[in-house]
């Protein structure tokens, strides 16, 4: 997550006090993580399957309170998205004000009047999980204090009031080493007293998916994403380019370990609801975190439809955690395919393109023997098609899908 206006600006303007204070507070940072740092303590498991929740920032960016939180909460138990599987709100940047004289993290006390443990309690009421935001850097994205130099004490902390996830941004971290810093603050969680789940936001820029998988849960591995079809804005990315972008890392990821394309815009308005569909469906093929974006307390019937689609969920939620991938494109027509436990396929007939396109997936597509039997179930349409043999397809709309689920039969 980056802020909206000059980033690149003021990273360059805050470059030498990042320097100055990693070097002064956090020495080991600036090593290679395997000479100075070592996690003593396991990865605890907290996320065997994809993380299911919500966070603040695609809706409302910096303007977070106490009372949006509450409400948020509310939401999501009463709109039925705690039971689908949404189990942890995020509050993203900006909640953060200042440190007091012993340097101890402070929220912003005219926006969260009654303290972050209160908030916390009150969530964890409801049955959900609670979130932070955080940074590597000297600063987060928005400016406010980050943990460079901080990262034990501010995990004291998060443990003192009840913080279940750390999202750790990438903003102001000068010459930081990212996998060094990850380290550092995974250390610090580990030490807390209390399992906290990391959530990696170095934005993909140094590989994480190569290093990350002992030290956080997720990491994200693109810039933001923008609420659009396609194209780029700024340090933001299209549907179909964070798609692109994730294709080819599906070997990285698997359970407790995820990649991260970037939080949900289901619900937004950006993008149209077949777009919607198809961003729901691809996530669910990448074995993605599912973090909702949307104002929980306004969704109308087609937002509920998608983002509980308790079908497209078991697929993402699959506990053999094996991500999907690309198996065939031709133009604006693509096959993803993902192998799910006990021997059954998810598919995703997937057209790019701007008309309707005839598509289908072949039992060879899927790995699977050419006379075999299957059960077929249309994850959107809820259609159940008994002994398919060989292949199944279907018109798929522009810029939709067809999602499939394949289950070999005797």
């Amino acid at each position: 997550m980056v802020l909206f206006e000059g980033r690149v600006m003021k990273c360059l303007r805050w470059f030498a006090a990042a320097t100055a204070l990693c070097v002064g507070l956090s020495p080991s940072a600036h090593a290679a993580p395997h000479e100075t740092l070592k996690l003593d303590a396991p990865k605890p498991r907290l996320a065997l399957t994809p993380p299911m929740g919500w966070n603040s920032w695609n809706k409302f960016g910096c303007n977070v309170s106490e009372q949006l939180i509450r409400e948020q909460a509310d939401a999501m138990v009463a709109s039925g998205m705690k039971a689908a599987g949404y189990n942890t709100l995020v509050i993203d940047d900006c909640w953060q004000k200042s440190r007091d004289g012993e340097g101890r993290i402070q929220p912003d006390p005219d926006r969260f009047p009654s303290g972050m443990k209160a908030l916390a309690d009150y969530v964890h009421s409801r049955g959900l999980k609670f979130g932070l935001y955080s940074d590597a850097g000297v600063l987060t994205c928005g400016g406010r204090p980050g943990s460079a130099g901080h990262e034990f004490q501010d995990a004291r902390q998060y443990a003192a009031w009840g913080v279940d996830w750390l999202k750790y941004d990438w903003c102001y971290t000068g010459p930081r080493n990212p996998e060094a810093a990850y380290t550092l603050m995974a250390k610090a969680l580990r030490e807390s007293g209390r399992d906290i789940v990391l959530s990696i936001c170095e934005w993909g820029s140094s590989q994480p998916g190569k290093w990350a998988g002992s030290i956080g849960h997720l990491w994200r591995t693109t810039g933001d994403i923008w609420d659009a079809w396609k194209g780029k804005k700024e340090w933001s990315h299209g549907l179909l380019d964070i798609i692109d972008m994730n294709a080819d890392l599906w070997a990285d990821a698997g359970p407790n370990a995820w990649n991260d394309p970037d939080m949900l815009e289901v619900g937004n308005g950006g993008m149209t609801t077949t777009e919607y569909e198809s961003h729901f469906s691809l996530w669910a093929m990448l074995a993605a975190p599912l973090i909702a974006g949307n104002d929980l307390r306004q969704m109308d019937a087609d937002t509920k439809r998608i983002l509980m689609n308790a079908e497209v969920i078991r697929v993402d939620q699959d506990p053999l955690g094996r991500q999907g991938r690309r198996v065939w494109r031709q133009g604006d027509l693509e096959v993803w395919v993902r192998v799910l436990a006990g021997g059954e396929r998810a598919a995703v007939l997937f057209n790019r393109g701007e008309a309707p396109a005839d598509m289908k997936v072949t039992w060879e597509q899927l790995d699977l023997a050419p006379r075999l039997k299957a059960e077929v179930l249309d994850l959107w349409s809820g259609k159940k098609t008994r002994g398919v043999v060989g292949e199944v397809g279907g018109r798929v709309a522009p810029h939709g899908v067809i999602m499939v689920r394949v289950t070999p039969t005797p």
